[in-house]
């Protein structure tokens, strides 16, 4: 699989996230075909936003809401715009989370539908 078809595969199963859920980068890259890859994932995530010139170079691909994918740990891991953006907006949704870390409710498993 080349990169931009593993960014589109990380992107379109992080749409899919509902609110209300979370993801941990390593299921999301598992989801995409490439279990090794959550740190790749972190990378794409991290440039899911069209502020600079190096973020989202594939500009068939629309930015998705990423801050419901957080690290197996349970620290809520890197955002674009900013780690204290991310936590505000996991915060709006219901998760609490101190020094860092979200009380994990349910993570969820998207997989790929494979193509016939």
């Amino acid at each position: 699989m080349n990169k931009k078809d593993f960014t589109k595969n990380v992107l379109e199963i992080v749409a899919q996230i509902p609110r209300g859920a979370l993801m941990t980068y390593s299921q999301v890259a598992k989801a995409a075909g490439s279990p090794k890859a959550f740190r790749a994932v972190g990378s794409i995530l991290n440039r899911n936003y069209r502020e600079k010139e190096w973020q989202l170079p594939f500009e068939e691909i629309e930015p998705v809401p990423c801050h419901r994918v957080i690290r197996s740990d349970g620290f809520v891991g890197g955002y674009a715009r900013g780690g204290t953006d991310k936590i505000r907006l996991l915060e709006l949704e219901g998760y609490v989370i101190n020094k860092g870390r979200i009380k994990l409710p349910m993570l969820i498993d998207i997989k790929k539908e494979s193509a016939k």
